[in-house]
């Protein structure tokens, strides 16, 4: 793969894994447009870990008083709002590990097509449309119970379906459940980090076991650049969720849905 191609997917990875408009969509239609070949199972770690790195940085304070908090309830039997959120991002892991156990080989031979993206595509964009349409927004997320992490983890789980966005549905089960926009993407945001150290785990076992040759200077490129465009993406679209809802990025998911149909039609 060339610097010029692996600079482009990165920062597309990067832009698009935490808005709510499918990575995967954008990872198939830029390299046919571009007409190029496949990026490889390498390259697809190292934006995972680019990713990684950048919510955990910029939730890092968050993650520090969690990690402590949950610690502590688990030894003195002490619960604030930090514990809590450390158990609901837990419980709420726990459906998509599962599911991702159990059904992982199935969707990668069945559900990759790019029609079933380009359908996946529309169908959740219009469900995050009606989804905060109807939305009360009232609830903030310390009131965040373990019933409500556990529904938002069997959102989480349709997003093993290609073309759903893992931030997307989250944000969706966050906004039928009652939380305001900014809760949703905040607690979809921290169901991401164990989501994506498991999801690069597992790729990283591939990569060992497939023993293909690695261009480290390229992999580099893609973590700095997946990460630091990451990074930016994260504080741009909380910001702007305040302002704009949803609304703009339905409208986006149904142009893009429409763009696949077209290009990869029978």
């Amino acid at each position: 793969m060339s610097c010029d191609h692996a600079f482009w997917l990165a920062l597309l990875q990067g832009l698009t894994e935490f808005l709510p408009i499918s990575s995967s969509a954008h990872l198939i239609l830029l390299p046919r447009l571009a007409g190029w070949t496949d990026q490889g199972l390498a390259f697809d770690v190292a934006v995972h870990v680019g990713t990684l790195m950048a919510v955990v940085l910029y939730f890092h304070r968050d993650l520090t008083a969690i990690v402590r908090d949950w610690m502590r309830s688990l030894y003195l039997r002490e619960m604030n709002d930090h514990a809590v959120l450390g158990w609901g991002v837990i419980i709420g892991t726990i459906p998509v590990g599962l599911a991702g156990l159990l059904a992982k080989d199935w969707i990668e031979g069945n559900l990759r097509s790019p029609l079933v993206i380009a359908a996946a595509t529309v169908f959740f964009g219009l469900l995050l449309g009606l989804a905060d349409h109807r939305a009360s927004g009232e609830r903030p997320l310390r009131r965040l119970g373990w019933r409500d992490a556990l529904i938002i983890g069997l959102f989480q789980a349709l997003a093993l379906i290609p073309g759903t966005s893992r931030s997307g549905i989250t944000i969706t089960g966050g906004l039928v459940l009652g939380f305001d926009r900014v809760s949703a993407a905040r607690f979809s945001f921290l169901l991401s980090i164990p989501v994506i150290f498991l999801a690069g785990g597992l790729e990283t076992l591939d990569l060992v076991r497939a023993q293909v040759p690695v261009d480290w200077y390229v992999l580099s490129l893609g973590v700095a650049v997946s990460g630091l465009s990451a990074y930016g993406c994260i504080g741009w679209f909380m910001k702007l969720l305040e302002r704009t809802g949803m609304l703009p990025f339905v409208f986006y998911r149904l142009v893009l849905g429409g763009v696949l149909f077209y290009l990869f039609r029978p």
